[in-house]
This record gives C-alpha cells, sequence and structure tokens, in this order.
C-alpha cells in the first residue's frame, strides 16, 4: 500500500489527474445508485465523500475541486429531492449542506495531510541525497588519506634512503679528503722553497678548498644524524642554555666586538642536547653575519611565551637579507651571500629547522638589506606537547 500510494502521488500528468477524479466519482455514482437499488438507504453521502478524500490524496488540489463540483451535481441530481433534477427541495437542503460541508472538510484535511506528505517526502529525498553525498565525501576522504599515508610512508622511506645515502657517502669521502689535505700541507711544507710565489697560492688554494669541503662533510653528517637520531626529551633551562652557546660562540670569536643581550627565557621541553646545535647554528650565524659592525649586536628573547609553546628570537644588526628570498634560507646548499663574503656551507639553518621540526615547532626569518636579521623559533613548554617527525 505505501509502494503505490507513494507511486499514485507521483503522477504529474494533468489528463491523468482530472481523469482519475471523473471516473472516481462515475464508480462512486454507480455504486451508490447500486446500493440503493437494493434498498440501501443513504450510502451516497459516505461513498461520495470518501471518493472525494480520495481525489485530493492521489490527485491533488485542482482534481479535488472537479470532484466536489461533480459530487455535488451527482448528489443534487440523484440523491435529493426533486430526482433528477439539480433544485434542491427545502425539505432535503440540511442534508444537501451536511453534504456539502462533509466534501469541504474531507478535501480540506486530505489536502493538509498530502502536503504534509509531499513535504516529508521531499525532506526525506533530500536526507538520503544528503546521505549520499555524505558517503560518496567520506569515501573520497578515506581514498585520500590512504594516498596521503601512502605517499607518507614513501616520503619517509625516501627520507631515511636519502640521510643514509648522505651519511654513507660523507662517510665514504672523509679517507680521500683526509689524504688530500695531508698531502697537500705535506707538499706546502716541502716545496715551500722551490715553489714561487704563485705556485704557492695553487697550493694554498687547493688545501683551503679542501678544509672548506671537510667543514661541508661534517656538516652533512651532522645533519643526516640529527635526522637519525633518537629524541630524549627533558626540561631545558633555555636561560643557561643560550648563556653557555653565547660564551661559546664568543670565545671562537675574540677578536670581534660583540654585545649580547639576553632576555628572559622560559624553561622548554626537548632534547638538550639537539637544542644546543640549533642555538649554535644561530648565535653564530648572526655572529658572522654581523662581523662588519662594531659592535656586533646579538639578542635573544622571547617574543610569545603563552599558551603551549613559545616562541624564542635571535636577532643582530648584521647585513640582513632580502625577504624576497626567505625561502631559500633553511634549503641546503642555499646561501644568499657570496662565499668570498662569508664562509659557510649553506647548512646550518637547515639544521636548525630540523632540529626545530623534530620538537614540534617552526621557524621563521625576517629582515632587511644592512638592517640586520631576526629569526624565530617556537618550542613546546609543556611535555609531550611538540613531537615532531
Amino acid at each position: 500500500m505505501a509502494y503505490w500510494d507513494s507511486e499514485f502521488q507521483k503522477v504529474r500528468s494533468p489528463i491523468l489527474r482530472y481523469g482519475f477524479a471523473v471516473v472516481s466519482v462515475a464508480v462512486a455514482t454507480a455504486l451508490a445508485l447500486a446500493l440503493q437499488e437494493y434498498q440501501f438507504r443513504d450510502v451516497e453521502l459516505p461513498v461520495l465523500v470518501l471518493v472525494i478524500g480520495l481525489v485530493t490524496w492521489y490527485a491533488g488540489t485542482g482534481p479535488s475541486m472537479v470532484a466536489v463540483l461533480l459530487s455535488t451535481a451527482v448528489f443534487a441530481y440523484f440523491f435529493a429531492e426533486p430526482l433528477y433534477s439539480f433544485y434542491v427541495s427545502a425539505r432535503d437542503l440540511p442534508y444537501f449542506l451536511i453534504f456539502l460541508l462533509s466534501s469541504a472538510i474531507v478535501a480540506s484535511f486530505s489536502a493538509v495531510r498530502r502536503r504534509i506528505e509531499e513535504n516529508l517526502r521531499h525532506a526525506r529525498d533530500r536526507l538520503e541525497d544528503e546521505l549520499k553525498q555524505r558517503q560518496q565525501r567520506e569515501a573520497e576522504i578515506r581514498n585520500l588519506n590512504q594516498e596521503l599515508a601512502l605517499r607518507a610512508a614513501e616520503q619517509a622511506t625516501a627520507n631515511k634512503e636519502l640521510e643514509s645515502f648522505a651519511y654513507s657517502v660523507s662517510h665514504d669521502l672523509r679517507a680521500p679528503l683526509r689524504h688530500l689535505v695531508g698531502y697537500s700541507e705535506l707538499l706546502q711544507k716541502h716545496t715551500s722553497g722551490s715553489l714561487d710565489e704563485k705556485g704557492q697560492r695553487y697550493v694554498q688554494t687547493i688545501l683551503d678548498a679542501a678544509k672548506r669541503m671537510g667543514n661541508l662533510i661534517d656538516d652533512l653528517l651532522a645533519l643526516s644524524r640529527i635526522g637519525r637520531a633518537e629524541t630524549r626529551t627533558t626540561a631545558v633551562d633555555l636561560q643557561q642554555l643560550v648563556a653557555d652557546v653565547a660564551s661559546e660562540v664568543g670565545a671562537q670569536t675574540p677578536s670581534q666586538d660583540i654585545s649580547w643581550k639576553i632576555g628572559t627565557l622560559p624553561i622548554c621541553y626537548g632534547d638538550r642536547a639537539l637544542l644546543r646545535v640549533a642555538l649554535v647554528n644561530l648565535l653564530s650565524n648572526a655572529v658572522k653575519f654581523s662581523s662588519t659592525r662594531s659592535p656586533a649586536t646579538v639578542e635573544i628573547g622571547c617574543a610569545d611565551g603563552h599558551g603551549e609553546q613559545s616562541e624564542i628570537f635571535v636577532r643582530d644588526n648584521g647585513v640582513g637579507f632580502d625577504m624576497r628570498y626567505v625561502d631559500k634560507l633553511f634549503g641546503v646548499f642555499q646561501r644568499l651571500h657570496r662565499a668570498d663574503e662569508f664562509e659557510g656551507t649553506g647548512i646550518g639553518l637547515a639544521t636548525v629547522q630540523r632540529i626545530v621540526h623534530r620538537h614540534g615547532g617552526t621557524v621563521r626569518a625576517e629582515g632587511a638589506i644592512d638592517q640586520g636579521a631576526t629569526f624565530y623559533f617556537t618550542l613546546p613548554t609543556r611535555k609531550n606537547i611538540g613531537k615532531g617527525h
């Protein structure tokens, strides 16, 4: 019944709907007349009213009005005195009015219920569509998550392979490089009297390049070890750690006039050894690129200490950099200054970024040409908050 009820209400053809109204009234009239022949009295009213309700329910408002008009005409013609006339006598007028009122009430109730059913059906259809769309989106999200997980696994595997490759290559290069440096020094020592100034300069260039390559290999090894080392999280007093690193960096550049400004720093959670490496790189960079200033000013402080992370900054008054190239700062072998201006391998800031990411933090830089630079990095202030990869 529910199925056929739904199917009937889906009929949209006006011919079928209005035809259904006419045929229904005709059938009801024939049925009432037949019952009347068998001495069943006063059955015309419920039969015709029932038909009006059915037409309203299945065919809609327009056909129901047609059914009401036809039923009224049939009732007046066949069942109200005088018979076979559209005139209604005073004696049958109340009965006729009751029929009209009953027809109107049934039609209105059926129309209201039909409208409610249509609204419910439309709402159900919308919910089904939304459910299908949601299931499709969930399926797409699952597929994307699976693809992302696969990509992440592939990326992790590639990173491990790359780190292993860099470690192996760097480690294997150290032995021949030591021979190159050693024999260059021996050549320089044994031929110091026989070589002219140009020859000695050539030997010194080879020696300097070999030493620079040795530093580069050492930095590569340090970078690969950071990715391979296990992080040991403890409470780290940044105030003390920064003071120790500043003293160490200052001792390495005794001829440089450096003004250290160390603000109040929080206690953070992380690997003390890795954080020390990051701070050594940041402070050494600040001192190196401020070497043309007198005094060189290096400031370390806490920019934001609220919430579960603290943002630490290292600021200098050095040569700065062009913000258009800020994305290159943290790339391996990326340098914004020539090697003859400032020595270095271009790995220090990449090391800083990797260490900060392993602690679940972020690192960024701001600067301007000849106006110094500021490096910001965040660290967790609660244990187990910032576990990175």
